[in-house]
């Protein structure tokens, strides 16, 4: 349904007809850790993400699953050696 609260005009799966059920019934303002994302929006009463309600609550485990602006790097075994006729083996898949 559209959000008739916080984020006036946008879609949200927590708003019902009786008003927001999320924890409180209204939508918590980004983290500092949030700013740069694609998923931010600039609404009437402040910066607000777009896929979650509480944004703090993503970062709590390190990093946000949804964040356009970090890019998670793949950590191969450094120091081991890679055989490559398996390595061009996967590289085939």
């Amino acid at each position: 349904m559209i959000c008739e609260t916080i984020r006036k005009g946008s879609e949200c799966a927590f708003m019902t007809k009786k008003g927001c059920s999320y924890n409180g019934g209204v939508c918590y303002e980004i983290v500092e850790q949030c700013s740069g994302c694609s998923r931010s929006a600039q609404f009437s009463s402040g910066w607000y993400c777009t896929s979650f309600p509480e944004p703090i609550r993503k970062w709590n485990s390190g990093h946000c699953n949804m964040a356009t602006h970090v890019s998670l790097a793949t950590e191969t075994a450094s120091g081991k050696k890679i055989n490559p006729l398996k390595a061009s083996k996967r590289g085939k898949k």
